[in-house]
């Protein structure tokens, strides 16, 4: 899924809680399982890298800030807390997931913002992405490109590039503090390494031949579904 599409943890997350894995430990291993396919996302816009690094410098402190503010913040949510903001977060990445083609298409015309206002508000942007990023992480690529695109940047392969390096900084950084802080449950993570490094390398081939919209479809679909029954678990039950 996220070799053609995206949103593999709107459905990783939530099977290691039904797996009887706990809410924040199924948050943590589902990031750190996940890391393995940053490596092929940068390497795949390797050339587009360069060009938008100054927005990578411009950006990287403060994901890198945020990414481990968020990650922080997990660990000192009570179970129970996390428990109920589950289903919304769940909700709130599948909302963000169905409207990704809408927010590419809305990008804000003209040439990049600038002016020490404008860069203000989206350093305080990117951090607050960041730090969602590092609590629970699904949709940030989303909501980058959503912002990049709000202060003027037009060139959409540059824009992925700037998207995948400050998320590849954000889960990094949020993925070592969870194995610092014994969040992971390693015989879990390994088996989903395996499978990632199967699903992002193999999935290169696949995505020729299936089509992004029709797994978008269907990760938007479980999205909802399993919003639906995360709701009805913690407040109807």
């Amino acid at each position: 899924m996220n070799s053609v599409a995206g949103g593999g943890t709107i459905v990783t997350f939530p099977l290691l809680v039904a797996l009887g894995v706990p809410s924040i430990e199924a948050n943590a291993t589902s990031t750190v399982a996940l890391l393995i396919g940053i490596g092929g996302g940068i390497y795949g816009f390797r050339r587009e890298i360069p060009p938008a690094a100054r927005w990578i410098h411009l950006f990287a402190p403060v994901s890198v800030a945020g990414g481990l503010l968020g990650a922080w913040l997990l660990t000192r949510t009570a179970e129970r807390t996390f428990d109920e903001l589950v289903p919304f977060l769940l909700l709130f990445a599948t909302v963000l997931f169905l409207a990704s083609d809408t927010i590419r298409k809305r990008f804000a015309p003209g040439g990049p913002a600038t002016g020490r206002w404008p860069i203000a508000c989206a350093l305080a942007g990117q951090f607050a992405v960041s730090t969602y990023g590092g609590y629970f992480g699904a949709g940030i690529g989303i909501l980058m490109l959503a912002a990049l695109g709000l202060m003027g940047l037009s060139h959409i392969h540059e824009m992925n590039a700037v998207k995948t390096v400050l998320g590849a900084l954000i889960n990094v950084v949020a993925g070592a503090y969870f194995v610092w802080a014994g969040l992971v449950q390693w015989p879990v993570a390994l088996v989903m390494v395996a499978g990632s490094a199967l699903g992002y390398y193999g999935g290169a081939a696949w995505s020729k031949r299936l089509s992004a919209e029709r797994v978008r479809h269907v990760v938007v679909g479980i999205g909802l579904i399993l919003s639906a029954v995360f709701f009805w678990r913690q407040f109807a039950s």
